[in-house]
Parts: C-alpha cells; structure tokens; sequence
C-alpha cells in the first residue's frame, strides 16, 4: 500500500481545489441558464395572457354582432305577418 505522505495529501487538495472550481463554473452557468429560461416562460405566460384578453374582446364582439341578428331576423319574421309594408 502507498504511504501516505504530506505531498501526497497536499496533491489531492489541489486537485480537489481544482474540481471544486470547474464546479462552481459549471454552477454558474446553470443559474445563467436558468435565469434565461425564466425570463422565456413569463415571456410566454404574459403573451398567453395577451391572447386570452384579445379571444375575451372577439367574444364580447361575437355576442353583440349574435344580438343584432337575432334582433334582425325576428324583426324580419315579423314583418312578415305585418299586413302593411
């Protein structure tokens, strides 16, 4: 078995030093990703939302143009039956 020397110790430290500091860069990054990602989805909640408020304005529109055709027809059904024109 190897001894165990302090040179030895000391080597492994610097490489534990060594892949702590690739660690954190990789950290690093991923909370930058991360980050990045978060904007896009409240980006993409906030357009969501957008579409959702111009889909309630049509309805809101489709509802009032449905009234006045049904308002029309039944004023034209019963003109029908008017006997004067």
């Amino acid at each position: 078995m190897a001894e165990v020397t302090n040179e030895l110790m000391y080597e492994l430290l610097k490489r534990f030093h060594q892949r702590f500091d690739k660690l954190d860069l990789s950290i690093g990054e991923l909370k930058s990703e991360m980050q990045s990602m978060r904007g896009t989805l409240v980006s993409v909640q906030q357009d969501i939302h957008n579409i959702y408020g111009v889909l309630g304005r049509h309805e809101t529109r489709l509802d009032r143009i449905e009234n006045r055709l049904e308002l029309r027809e039944l004023a034209e059904a019963q003109a029908r039956f008017d006997p004067h024109p």
